[in-house]
């Protein structure tokens, strides 16, 4: 069972739309909820894992270990739970760990137009939409939340990079 024509079109469909504009649409149509801005950021980051999981997975096919696996008798189910998943776990993480942040901004963003999670529930993007119209008196209530946003994504795209650098056999050192 592959992937055909179609289904590499819908990732490479998903994957050309102008993400915040389809987070926008989707949050308009369904009301601003947590529960539908998850929807939204689940639809806008699915092409990304897919891409990345069948082309990490057509190159680790290629690779001795699973040419000796089919060798020793190894059923396929065998040689993707033991040999395949195992390496593909490093790649998903580090996607991972560098999508907190786009999320993080995704949801700020989505907040502070006021399509994402309602006012009750705390936002950093609601806490800079409020302060809007203090900014002259109280500049703070909308710059410290932007700030807390630039560090929160800076720290967690700096945890990618060094995930990555953990993680990626090719650059250990001897």
């Amino acid at each position: 069972m592959g992937w055909n024509l179609w289904d590499k079109a819908l990732v490479d469909i998903s994957l050309s739309l102008p993400g915040i504009l389809i987070a926008v649409l989707l949050s308009v149509v369904f009301e601003p909820s947590f529960t539908n801005v998850i929807i939204v950021v689940v639809f806008l980051l699915w092409p990304s894992y897919a891409r990345l999981v069948r082309g990490e997975t057509l190159g680790l096919k290629q690779q001795e270990f699973v040419a000796l696996a089919r060798i020793a008798g190894c059923s396929s189910l065998t040689i993707m739970l033991r040999h395949i998943v195992p390496n593909l776990v490093p790649s998903i993480l580090v996607l991972a760990t560098l999508h907190v942040g786009y999320v993080i901004v995704l949801e700020a963003a989505l907040s502070f137009l006021g399509v994402g999670i309602p006012p009750p529930t705390p936002s950093w993007g609601v806490m800079v939409a409020d302060g809007r119209g203090l900014i002259e008196q109280a500049w703070w209530v909308s710059i410290l939340p932007g700030i807390a946003i630039l560090v929160t994504v800076l720290s967690l795209n700096i945890l990618g990079d060094w995930v990555r650098d953990r993680l990626d056999p090719k650059l250990r050192q001897l």
